[in-house]
């Protein structure tokens, strides 16, 4: 018998690299394998208002951090969804050219992430590793209930830490959105 030893570096490594999933686009992304600073999931839903109301806030995100080396892809995570229906989605709430786009169709990489609600969040630094996973920021108090005036920033925080090298003061926080249906109840 043979036996392998695996730091958890070079584990984390394997194991986003067995991680790819196709744009609707066409390219190949390795959401856990980033090419730059990091990368951050956005686990969304077509059909999840919470989701679709934060589209400008991720656009803004987005595109404030490209320039740091982190990339964005929004993962939807719909039962039936089509790639047409993403297209169309994407148009319908603006989403820009920078950010890639892909459907988690078995729900690997939700699985993978721990991601439970539309939308939630994973931050993962440059070695594959899940620094933060959560929410955008304290809109909600509950589900059905915003607030007034958003208090805490969370992921802005957490990209603006693991850009700089440092450690995520809150690596992870409780996401209120629509759920994520389990893949083995998924309908194709």
């Amino acid at each position: 018998m043979v036996r392998v030893a695996f730091s958890g570096v070079c584990l984390a490594a394997l194991l986003a690299a067995s991680l790819e999933i196709r744009s609707v686009d066409g390219r190949i992304l390795r959401p856990f394998d980033p090419s730059g600073a990091a990368s951050v999931l956005v686990f969304v839903a077509t059909d999840c208002p919470i989701s679709n109301g934060y589209a400008p806030e991720l656009q803004r995100i987005c595109r404030a951090y490209a320039p740091k080396g982190v990339s964005c892809v929004l993962l939807y995570e719909d039962a039936a969804v089509t790639a047409d229906d993403v297209r169309k989605h994407l148009a319908e709430y603006r989403y820009a050219g920078g950010i890639a786009a892909a459907i988690d169709a078995d729900g690997a990489l939700a699985r993978r992430a721990g991601a439970s609600v539309t939308p939630e969040v994973a931050v993962i630094d440059k070695r594959g590793a899940i620094r933060y996973r959560g929410r955008i920021d304290n809109q909600y108090e509950a589900f059905g209930r915003p607030r007034r005036v958003v208090t805490a920033h969370d992921l802005q925080e957490a990209i603006e830490a693991v850009v700089e090298g440092k450690p995520v003061a809150a690596a992870e926080t409780t996401p209120i959105g629509c759920f994520i249906v389990p893949s083995g109840l998924r309908r194709r």
